[in-house]
C-alpha cells in the first residue's frame, strides 16, 4: 500500500508531465495542426464611474474614517480583477472609477461591493447604527482620453462639495450623459439635514 507521501509525489509527477505536454508537442501533432489559426484573444478598454449612496442620515461616514472604507472597497474591486483607478468616499455617497473587466457584470460587482463593505462598516466601532447603502447606483462610461479629467474630478471631491451638494452633482452627471430620469427614482439626498448630525464631523 502506497504511503500518503508517495501518492502525493506521483500525483505531482502526473501534473508535471501534463504541463509539459501542453507546451511540447510531437512532430505528428504539429504536422496536423500547424495550419490551424490560433484562437483570437479578447481586448477591452472599458472605463466606468460608479456612484452609490448611503442610506439614512444617521449612517453618514465620518471624514476621518473615509480611508478605511476606500481601502476596503479597493480590495473588493481588485479581487474581482477590475482595475481601480480612483476612489473617493464622501459622507453620504461614493465614487469609484475603474477599468472594468467584462467577465463580471457591473450589477454583480456593485452588489458584491455593497454587501461586503456594509458588513465591514457595521463592524467598526465608529458606526453605532445599522449601516447600509441605498438601493440602485449610477454607472457612466468614459473614453481613454477622459481618464485624467475624471481622476482629477474625483480627487477634488472635498473641494467640489464645498460649493455643490451631492444632489446637484448627481443631476449634472445624469444631464451631461443625456440620461432620462424620474425624481422619484433617484437617491434620497441628505444635504438639507446635515445640521442634525454635525456638519464639521462629516463634511468639509
Amino acid at each position: 500500500m502506497q504511503s500518503t507521501a508517495t501518492i502525493c509525489s506521483n500525483q505531482q509527477q502526473r501534473f508535471d508531465r501534463g504541463a509539459a505536454h501542453r507546451h511540447y508537442h510531437s512532430p505528428n501533432y504539429l504536422s496536423k495542426n500547424q495550419n490551424k489559426k490560433p484562437m483570437a484573444n479578447t481586448y477591452t478598454q472599458l472605463y466606468i464611474q460608479l456612484i452609490w449612496a448611503v442610506k439614512g442620515r444617521e449612517n453618514l461616514i465620518p471624514k476621518i474614517h473615509k480611508d478605511q472604507v476606500e481601502k476596503y472597497i479597493t480590495g473588493v474591486i481588485q479581487e474581482r480583477k477590475h482595475k481601480l483607478i480612483e476612489i473617493n468616499c464622501q459622507p453620504d455617497h461614493l465614487h469609484i472609477f475603474i477599468g472594468w473587466n467584462p467577465n463580471q457584470s457591473i450589477s454583480k460587482l456593485v452588489n458584491e461591493a455593497k454587501t461586503a463593505s456594509t458588513k465591514f462598516i457595521k463592524k467598526q466601532s465608529w458606526m453605532p447604527f445599522d449601516f447600509s447603502w441605498q438601493r440602485g447606483f449610477g454607472a457612466f462610461s468614459y473614453s481613454h482620453s477622459q481618464i485624467d479629467g475624471v481622476v482629477k474630478y474625483l480627487k477634488n471631491q472635498e473641494e467640489h462639495h464645498r460649493k455643490i451638494p451631492f444632489r446637484e452633482e448627481y443631476l449634472n452627471i445624469l444631464q451631461k450623459a443625456e440620461m432620462k430620469y424620474e425624481e422619484q427614482y433617484l437617491f434620497d439626498f441628505y444635504e438639507n439635514k446635515w445640521a442634525s448630525v454635525g456638519t464639521s464631523h462629516y463634511f468639509p
